[in-house]
């Protein structure tokens, strides 16, 4: 009686393994030329850069997002809840953790805050100050990477 299903690898001929292995062989070559940029091991980190927006741009709108995030908050309301803002024009996006409203030397309102930005450079802290305009526009006077 002949064997007509050859399912283990004993019964198959021998230039069958062969074909099968050199097989194996010749597709990890091929797949490892595009894997070459694969580095599990190397301590570098890898950086995205977009430039659609330049980097002064992106902080530019981000510090009016935050400007406008910080002037319409209800402080009343929030009870010094954190205030998420986010910016689709730049992609950055961050938390407000802190706004104190006060008076500044000439009497006018302004409120000092803390808050996050996340962005393609990264997670920073910033502190800023907004104040009240005799136009009655909020301008930010302030908003700086703290260390």
């Amino acid at each position: 009686m002949d064997v007509i299903a050859k399912s283990r690898p004993e019964t198959k001929p021998y230039w069958a393994r062969c074909l099968a292995i050199v097989t194996v062989m010749m597709s990890g070559a091929l797949v490892s030329g595009c894997m070459s940029g694969l580095d599990l091991f190397d301590d570098k980190v890898d950086t995205v850069r977009t430039s659609a927006v330049p980097n002064n741009a992106e902080r530019l709108t981000d510090e009016i997002t935050v400007r406008n995030a910080v002037s319409s908050a209800d402080l009343a309301r929030t009870a010094g809840s954190a205030i998420p803002w986010a910016n689709s024009a730049s992609g950055s996006a961050g938390v407000i953790s802190t706004i104190a409203e006060n008076r500044d030397t000439t009497g006018r309102t302004c409120r000092d805050f803390v808050t996050t930005r996340h962005s393609y450079q990264g997670i920073a802290n910033y502190t800023g100050r907004t104040c009240l305009g005799s136009s009655g526009e909020w301008m930010l006077l302030a908003f700086d990477l703290q260390g």
